[in-house]
């Protein structure tokens, strides 16, 4: 065997999303790409906003010195200024710019900071369903995921969490909202998890950090809001990314946030802040750095995102499906008709409709659909979803 015996076995359980995606570039080439609707991957439909054009021609524009060279690993001084800034006006926060960590989209975050903080067999805590990649960030700080269930509607089952916490605990880590469910974890859910975790921090007489990976925080739709953990707990830390606000998944920009109030702060800043260039990130794009750096208040039109999900809930509640209604970003997760969920996927790919089995993100019985995607792909689907359903029903 040429490459190692871990990557060979994580292999066989990687990105099921990625498995129907290029499945899906086969069938566009086989069937015509209007004639394959794919709800594989998250990539944003909706076009940047205007004023990320416009920054990005101006900032290309101009002839600058070290316009594209090395910065402090950490970021542009003044853009994780103008973020701190935004933060603490959207949150009524205090942070300074020295709280901001400018990272390779929130991926790259999430690496950096389970490698600054995790000793070999420290636990992380990981409620389910959950982003499928979040063990494989795990195991590359040497950790060891422990998975554990949320409640029938994908809330915190702050009880189960509990029961999870052990003296290996280090960090616990939420997504919300969250990639698969939609489901965002509202203030009252927050607040429990913290008291438990500060409760479970003087039990153990060690520090449990509470570490939330954001990239969806501002796509919520009812008027729901997506609560700043920074409010709520001492030990948290913040994972995001500009790719679906702005719709630049490809950019790879996005920081990490750390409380102000966090255990031994400066010290895990300075470990956060090495691990981006030993992990050989170095440091995030220096021409996005100066573009978002510029345009923190901009964000795609959410109210598109929530009529797709509104044309897909109505579509397939019709048709007999069920499912929670998402509360924020562009998934959503629907009970598979039979148990094997696997199965049903590949009945949806005979009627030429690409979803990713519940099973890849630890949910069982249900399927994952993207719905950021264009309104056709969603309308021309729903012959194809009856006829699925029907084959079981």
């Amino acid at each position: 065997m040429t490459i190692s015996k871990k990557i060979h076995s994580f292999i066989s359980q990687a990105s099921w999303i990625r498995k129907m995606f290029e499945e899906g570039l086969k069938m566009k080439r086989l069937y015509g790409e209007e004639n394959v609707f794919d709800f594989s991957l998250g990539n944003p439909n909706l076009s940047p906003p205007t004023q990320f054009k416009e920054m990005l021609r101006e900032v290309a524009g101009q002839d600058m010195p070290d316009m594209h060279a090395y910065m402090p690993n950490a970021g542009y001084p003044e853009t994780r200024e103008a973020i701190a800034d935004y933060i603490n006006r959207k949150h009524n926060a205090s942070l300074s710019f020295e709280h901001i960590i400018m990272s390779c989209g929130a991926g790259g975050a999430l690496n950096v900071i389970l490698k600054a903080l995790i000793d070999p067999g420290n636990e992380v805590i990981i409620p389910i369903p959950y982003f499928v990649e979040y063990q494989f960030y795990v195991d590359n700080a040497g950790g060891i995921p422990i998975l554990v269930n949320t409640k029938e509607d994908f809330s915190l089952d702050i009880d189960a969490m509990k029961q999870a916490v052990t003296e290996e605990t280090k960090v616990v880590l939420i997504n919300s909202p969250n990639n698969p469910t939609g489901k965002v974890y509202d203030q009252k859910a927050i607040t429990a998890l913290s008291e438990m975790l500060e409760e479970k921090e003087k039990s153990f007489g060690k520090s449990i950090f509470l570490l939330s990976d954001e990239p969806y925080s501002d796509i919520v739709y009812n008027n729901i809001k997506a609560p700043c953990i920074l409010k709520s707990y001492q030990n948290s830390i913040i994972a995001t990314s500009y790719s679906k606000s702005f719709s630049i998944p490809g950019e790879r920009i996005g920081y990490i946030a750390v409380n102000p109030q966090s255990a031994f702060c400066e010290e895990l800043i300075e470990g956060i802040v090495l691990c981006n260039r030993i992990l050989g990130f170095v440091n995030a794009p220096a021409l996005m750095q100066r573009v978002i750096a510029r345009i923190q208040d901009t964000c795609v039109d959410v109210s598109l995102y929530e009529r797709k999900r509104d044309m897909l809930c109505d579509g397939l509640s019709s048709i007999g499906y069920v499912f929670h209604r998402p509360e924020g970003a562009f998934y959503l997760f629907p009970e598979s008709p039979i148990k094997d969920d696997v199965l049903f996927v590949k009945t949806l790919q005979e009627k030429r409709i690409l979803a990713v089995p519940g099973s890849g993100f630890g949910g069982p019985g249900h399927f994952r659909i993207a719905y950021c995607v264009d309104d056709k792909t969603i309308i021309n689907a729903m012959e194809g979803f009856r006829a699925a359903f029907g084959v079981y029903r």
